[in-house]
């Protein structure tokens, strides 16, 4: 079973940027599609974006064009840059691997 841990989470004001990080246990070249998703409270939990062993990424409409997810295999770590953050990005924020593998979460407060 892979370990996901995230960080990066904090208070931002609305227009502000942060990045978040989720290190794996392993490496992630052979881990295949590692995915970020938040959850609002009251509210279903969301995709945000993916990102394929290939490289290939896909966002959220809500996100599109303001978000971006990366990765570093030397680090065994993903990224997600989320700037020009909007007050409905309030959420935690959740990396997830093949297997129904998840982190703890990071929390996102923006502030308008």
């Amino acid at each position: 079973q892979v370990r996901l841990v995230e960080s990066g989470g904090g208070l931002v004001q609305a227009g502000g940027s942060l990045r978040l990080s989720c290190a794996a246990s392993t490496s992630i070249f052979s881990i295949g599609t590692m995915r970020w998703y938040r959850q609002a409270p009251g509210k279903q939990r969301e995709l945000v974006a993916a990102i394929t062993s290939g490289g290939t990424t896909n966002y959220a409409d809500t996100v599109k064009g303001r978000f971006t997810i990366s990765r570093d295999y030397a680090k065994n770590t993903i990224y997600l840059q989320m700037n020009s953050l909007k007050s409905e990005g309030t959420a935690v924020y959740c990396c997830n691997s093949p297997e129904d593998n998840w982190g703890q979460g990071t929390q996102v407060t923006v502030s308008s």
